[in-house]
């Protein structure tokens, strides 16, 4: 799947923050049934109102998994690793950008659990 596609099936904005690193179909063992795996990092910008002057990047947060809409009937998963900042006087105050893809409490996009929502499903039951 070329990146032009997954930017049309992507949660809206998402690509404004991130770019794709790869992409994968996989099998879950689980479920017996083949899910996407779209890999995302954040571009490397400060948060607003910070100097480039004064931070500098010292590389990912851990990688968070959460899962979104399914495409054909697969299960898709976005695995986003996000940046960190450190001060580079005092190296110790680290900063980041806190972004609000994943549903309060869920492993799900905002966008999937308000679906869900409507549709009167349990997101929880989906949140494995």
């Amino acid at each position: 799947m070329t990146t032009s596609l997954l930017s049309i099936i992507l949660p809206e904005d998402l690509l404004l923050y991130f770019e794709i690193i790869s992409f994968k179909e996989l099998g879950d063992i689980s479920t017996k049934k083949d899910t996407f795996h779209i890999y995302l990092e954040e571009k490397n910008e400060l948060p607003m109102g910070y100097s480039k002057l004064k931070y500098e990047s010292k590389g990912f947060k851990s990688s968070k998994q959460i899962q979104d809409f399914p495409i054909r009937g697969k299960a898709v998963y976005l695995h986003i690793k996000t940046r960190r900042w450190r001060d580079k006087d005092t190296k110790s105050k680290e900063i980041s950008n806190d972004y609000s893809f994943i549903a309060e409490g869920s492993k799900l996009t905002t966008e999937l659990s308000c679906f869900l929502k409507a549709t009167g499903r349990d997101p929880r039951r989906y949140d494995k």
